[in-house]
């Protein structure tokens, strides 16, 4: 989802409504470059997962859990790309983050599902 001149993407404060719920969303921001536009490239393709492009960041969020595949972001970006590579494209992260093994990255929203790799 690209945010297109005159849409609004934050609500204002006055406008946010408080529940007293938990969300099981999670997702990754990351500073716009070659490997994050990548990324969202390869994660937009899936389904639930939602992307929004910003001057100068990109996001990408979901709903329980959101799974990174390295080796298919490697064939996307014509170079490989590690667990490692992919933390350092990602400024910052909401909901468990794990590196499940060495070709994937599991966002978990919903804790309890993330304590099955601890």
């Amino acid at each position: 989802m690209s945010v297109t001149s005159g849409q609004q993407l934050f609500k204002p404060l006055k406008d946010i409504k408080q529940e007293q719920s938990i969300s099981h969303q999670c997702g990754v921001t990351m500073n716009d470059s070659v490997e994050a536009r990548c990324i969202a490239e390869v994660m937009e393709q899936k389904p639930g997962i939602s992307v929004t492009y910003l001057p100068a960041m990109i996001r990408i969020d979901g709903e329980g859990k959101i799974e990174f595949k390295m080796n298919e972001i490697s064939e996307a970006l014509g170079r490989e790309m590690t667990p490692h590579l992919f933390e350092i494209s990602t400024s910052t992260h909401y909901g468990r983050m794990v590196m499940v093994d060495e070709d994937t990255i599991v966002l978990f929203g919903n804790m309890d599902d993330a304590l099955a790799y601890e």
